[in-house]
């Protein structure tokens, strides 16, 4: 071999050495980092964007997502909780995610979608599932505690009525089964048993969210000639229904005041027109960005302990609502 062919080949040598050694340096450099999702794949389940706060969770998980290098899929399952289990076994027969972020349709669906995960982790979203079926870093929740929420109405009224020994009160419920539904129902009855009021409820039903069918059974109400001294809803969509109702019998809200959930945009604007009486923020980016944060960490295999917002079970994460009324609606807006 002449010296030139032997030089050539020592050159090529340390090439490939340096390129070696600064490869591994590279890959011990980037391990272990729990501010990025180092390229994951998530795949995100939710029924539909029909809602402004549905709207808000999807946006947020899919720019938190982006924020941290990771990419993400998004299906649409409408109202078909079997549709949402056959999307999640096909994302994980895929072999392409590290995690599933899901919106259950129906939250007593956890485990069957748990099952179509298979070793995959699942962060449920919004519509908590049993404690039963969560397990910490494995199976968890994030959302904001919908008992919060509901304890939040009760008091803002409580107080509004002048601390009243008897109320009575109509509560328009979300879906059934949902969490939101059962949690902010649950702590609005709580509250007056636990400060000695006798809550009469004289009407009550799921509305599912929706201002029109809210609108119907107010309607639906005013027939039967009842007395009513607060509206508890749990959702703003619906609490501005039953308001559209009351105005057209000839009520106001500073007759019958009521109380929403979400701080949507229309039942913000609600409150500074002296409409609606109380609503709950619901931080929808947060939660999206809390999601994404809880599936890197899980995709990692990493304790989730530690992670702000955890509570005592260690198997769900909340971020806190805020009450908003018209001294601060305008923060909100």
């Amino acid at each position: 071999m002449s010296k030139f062919k032997k030089q050539i080949k020592k050159i090529i040598s340390l090439t490939l050495i340096a390129t070696l050694i600064f490869g591994t340096l590279s890959l011990i450099g980037c391990g272990g980092s729990s501010n990025s999702a180092g390229g994951k794949n998530f795949f995100f389940t939710i029924r539909d964007i029909d809602d402004a706060f549905r709207a808000t969770l999807q946006q947020s998980v899919e720019s938190a997502a982006k924020a941290k290098g990771a990419t993400i899929t998004t299906k649409y399952c409408g109202l078909k909780s079997d549709q949402q289990v056959a999307d999640i076994k096909e994302a994980a027969a895929s072999g392409k995610y590290s995690a599933i972020i899901c919106v259950p349709v129906d939250s007593s669906t956890a485990l069957q979608l748990e099952l179509a995960a298979g070793d995959l982790p699942v962060i449920f979203l919004n519509n908590k599932p049993d404690d039963s079926v969560l397990k910490p870093n494995k199976y968890v929740y994030v959302a904001s505690d919908e008992y919060q929420a509901g304890r939040f109405q009760a008091e803002y009224m409580y107080e509004l009525l002048g601390k009243p020994k008897e109320i009575n009160a109509i509560i328009l419920m979300g879906e059934r089964n949902h969490s939101g539904t059962i949690g902010r129902t649950e702590a609005v009855k709580n509250f007056f048993k636990d400060n000695g009021v006798t809550l009469n409820i004289v009407f009550n039903d799921y509305a599912n969210w929706s201002d029109e069918e809210a609108d119907d059974y107010m309607k639906l109400f005013f027939k039967t000639g009842q007395k009513v001294d607060v509206i508890f809803s749990n959702n703003d969509t619906m609490a501005l229904g039953a308001i559209k109702a009351l105005k057209e019998a000839g009520y106001n809200t500073s007759q019958i005041p009521v109380a929403g959930v979400d701080a949507t945009k229309e039942g913000c604007q609600s409150i500074a027109n002296n409409e609606l009486n109380f609503t709950v923020y619901q931080n929808g980016a947060k939660q999206g960005e809390k999601a994404i944060e809880v599936a890197i960490a899980l995709a990692d295999k990493k304790d989730t302990s530690k992670i702000e917002g955890i509570n005592e079970t260690k198997k769900c994460f909340f971020v806190d609502f805020e009450k908003v009324t018209k001294s601060n609606v305008s923060s909100y807006q």
